[in-house]
């Protein structure tokens, strides 16, 4: 079978500076509003539970400006948006249609008849179809199905999400045998996006780790995608990114849990319209370029709770830097970020998980060359261990007050 056949005719192979290119990701805030309040929309007579009528009202306050636009919102409008110009959109989980965490609720269900309403099949006359799929309780099987969709419709958005990332180890064949090097073996692309919740939150070793290190040791020749976002507007342009370039690549998104509701965790909705996808996002302060000896690069949920601790530290003068994406992995953006701090002695990575897990042996092995004769790369994080996650609440919490004190230079 020619790799690029049939309903492949219009993709190739990707090069390895095409990750790095611009995809047209941004939608005009008019044309945001325009959805939302669609996939907000239930036919006359349709009674939906009073705790959605609530979700419904926040989300017409974050369209209107009034709210931050948080990450259920942002991927509402990454599908309505697909769909709208033609792209079709599949998400299948064990608890998709609800979402795990009760924050999707992409399905309607009239309280007084039972009945189910999709509205995101009704956002204009001409559009494409929207699916979601609550799957059985076997990653191995559902991931595999979800794999095959993905090959047989390139122009679709296929997404399967774990229940908790943790879950995804009972998949792990599909991940080993297909996902990960099925265009090195056969030729035969994929654009599959795995959603894998992830976060230290004391939730003990089965609900705290989607097993980033597994995916980052399988990283190679622009394999797969890795990312672990830090806002709404980011998920946004890299689902739309998904099928917008002309090219599949495999997604793993360690996907949030506590950010889903923090308060910090929202995106104006001018990000949607104004910019795209950043593999990292820089310090917002500009005034910690010169003076900055200290700068700390994270990922993911920590970077709030540094955030929070830099507020509170004897030296606020520290930059925070978030990787977006681990892989691939943009090493002229680093350097030049890294350069970009030219006092900076001691570049730190600071992590949640186990020293023997989550990102620190992939950043060390690419950020080590790019480290000038001054620098020193340090590590802050969990001892290794052979459990993913603290199993009691105290202890974790122990851990995250150290992790922050130690990643800003402050003894605990």
């Amino acid at each position: 079978m020619h790799a690029f056949g049939d309903r492949w005719q219009s993709l190739r192979k990707p090069t390895e500076k095409d990750f790095f290119k611009k995809a047209p990701t941004p939608v005009k805030v008019e044309e945001l509003r325009r959805i939302g309040e669609r996939i907000a929309a239930v036919p006359p007579g349709f009674t939906v539970h009073p705790k959605i009528e609530k979700l419904l009202q926040d989300r017409a306050a974050m369209l209107r400006g009034e709210r931050g636009v948080d990450w259920s919102l942002a991927e509402a409008l990454a599908f309505g948006s697909l769909l709208c110009q033609g792209h079709m959109v599949r998400l299948a989980g064990q608890d998709s249609e609800r979402g795990t965490f009760s924050q999707r609720h992409c399905i309607f269900h009239d309280i007084e008849t039972g009945r189910k309403y999709n509205a995101f099949n009704f956002i204009q006359e001409k559009q494409a179809d929207f699916e979601v799929v609550n799957s059985l309780l076997s990653e191995y099987a559902a991931l595999g199905y979800e794999f095959g969709q993905s090959l047989a419709n390139p122009g679709k958005l296929t997404l399967w999400e774990a229940q908790f990332g943790d879950f995804v180890n009972s998949g792990q064949v599909i991940v080993d045998q297909f996902i990960t090097c099925s265009a090195a073996k056969w030729q035969r692309y994929s654009g599959l996006v795995l959603l894998l919740p992830h976060g230290y939150e004391g939730q003990g070793p089965e609900h705290s780790s989607g097993r980033l290190e597994r995916f980052l040791q399988a990283c190679a020749q622009n394999n797969i995608q890795v990312c672990n976002l830090t806002t709404p507007a980011q998920y946004f342009h890299l689902l739309r990114r998904q099928v917008l370039r002309d090219f599949r690549i495999p997604l793993v998104v360690m996907s949030p849990k506590s950010l889903l509701r923090h308060p910090l965790c929202v995106s104006e909705l001018k990000d949607f319209q104004d910019v795209g996808f950043q593999e990292v996002l820089d310090d917002p302060n500009p005034a910690l370029k010169d003076k900055a000896q200290r700068i700390v690069l994270c990922s993911g949920k920590i970077f709030y709770e540094l955030l929070e601790g830099r507020q509170k530290a004897k030296n606020p003068d520290i930059p925070i830097l978030r990787v977006e994406q681990f892989y691939p992995f943009n090493e002229e953006l680093y350097a030049k970020l890294l350069a970009s701090y030219p006092k900076a002695v001691e570049i730190v990575w600071c992590q949640e998980g186990p020293r023997n897990m989550e990102g620190w042996t992939f950043m060390k092995e690419h950020l080590a060359p790019l480290l000038g004769k001054h620098q020193t790369l340090i590590y802050v994080g969990r001892a290794a261990q052979a459990s993913p996650a603290d199993s009691y609440l105290h202890l974790h919490l122990r851990e995250q007050k150290r992790i922050v004190a130690a990643a800003l230079g402050e003894s605990h």
